[in-house]
């Protein structure tokens, strides 16, 4: 990590900063399929389920929000309990300045920690930055979905990659 930053777990007031993060990757991308970006409210209440349930990390840069990472339920069924999505968002012009794999080891480590096992990743094609780093983050390509999506005036394919963060015997104890 570099000087002056720290990664943290977010609170509702870090909601506007997320948001702000956001906006412009659900407006002038389509590395999310949101059409139109959540206001600080829903940027809140995201939060506050997410870390009931999950986690949501925060990375500060002289005491500014300059990214976000967040995991959340894979499927509502319950065999998939033990598995998350995550997802990373750093300020725009972020990319490889190490903040997002900050946030990562924080949060998988968190849900690791809270009985999780498995974690899985969706990026949108073509998107050679989110590969590599998932890939780096030692995550493995599982699949594609073609022509999942349709955003900006174009169908859009969806690469999945998963990581295992925790095993041990089965049946499993709950998440918690």
């Amino acid at each position: 990590m570099k000087r002056g930053e720290v990664v943290r777990d977010a609170t509702v007031g870090d909601a506007e900063a997320c948001a702000a993060i956001y906006a412009p990757y659900v407006e002038n991308t389509a590395i999310t399929f949101e059409t139109d970006p959540p206001t600080p409210i829903v940027m809140a209440e995201r939060i506050e389920s997410a870390l009931r349930s999950h986690a949501w990390f925060v990375l500060e840069e002289q005491g500014r929000v300059a990214g976000y990472a967040y995991g959340g339920p894979f499927k509502t069924r319950a065999a998939y309990r033990w598995s998350c999505e995550v997802s990373v968002y750093l300020e725009l012009g972020r990319r490889r300045s190490g903040g997002g794999r900050v946030l990562y080891e924080a949060l998988l480590a968190r849900l690791a920690d809270r009985g999780f096992r498995t974690v899985a990743a969706g990026m949108t094609l073509p998107n050679d930055a989110s590969v590599g780093f998932h890939r780096a983050m030692g995550f493995e390509p599982v699949g594609t979905y073609r022509r999942i999506g349709w955003k900006n005036g174009a169908w859009h394919d969806v690469a999945w990659a998963q990581r295992v963060i925790a095993g041990g015997d089965d049946p499993p104890a709950e998440p918690h």
